[in-house]
């Protein structure tokens, strides 16, 4: 009986027992617009952590990659059933989510499922996420052309009128 009670006060205390990581650090998708679109990382115990967009690099037609957004989302309730995001997290919580191995392991697996999405016949390439400023990289965008931009609605209403004008008996 005795026995019983000291064993049964040995498995109260082992439960008892700080887990080795606090149980805060949680990763799960959160899509923004389309499956595979984000990834939650809760760094915070109250369920505030990171919301990462993900996007992907197809200006190669044969290769589909990462492009990495290094300014995250804030979010919001990431411990509950309903999280979401708003405003920004920091560059430094990106550095540091990216640098574990759980966090990697997530957005390969939900970036490579967004580039069979989007591109099914190119082929996955992983490339590694910043995880200093100093390996940031710009995205670089084509330039819009002239033909492409929206004109000037006032210039627009001035020339509809000069040619309303021009048209006698309108």
């Amino acid at each position: 009986m005795q026995r019983g009670l000291v064993m049964a006060g040995v498995m109260v205390l082992l439960g008892c027992t700080a887990p080795a990581e606090p149980p805060s650090w949680r990763v799960m998708p959160l899509q923004r617009y389309a499956p595979h679109d984000g990834l939650a990382v809760v760094n915070q115990p109250d369920g505030y952590g990171l919301h990462i967009f993900l996007e992907t690099d197809t200006s190669d037609p044969a290769i589909c990659r990462p492009r990495w957004l290094p300014d995250p989302a804030r979010l919001f309730n990431g411990n509950g059933t309903t999280p979401f995001s708003s405003g920004l997290a920091t560059r430094n919580e990106f550095f540091a989510a990216v640098a574990r191995n759980d966090v990697t392991k997530a957005l390969q697996r939900e970036l490579e499922a967004l580039c069979k999405q989007r591109a099914p016949d190119a082929r996955w390439l992983w490339a590694e996420p910043p995880r200093s400023e100093a390996e940031v990289l710009p995205v670089q965008l084509p330039a819009l052309e002239q033909g492409e931009l929206l004109t000037n609605p006032v210039d627009e209403l001035e020339r509809v009128e000069a040619l309303l004008r021009s048209q006698p008996g309108l």
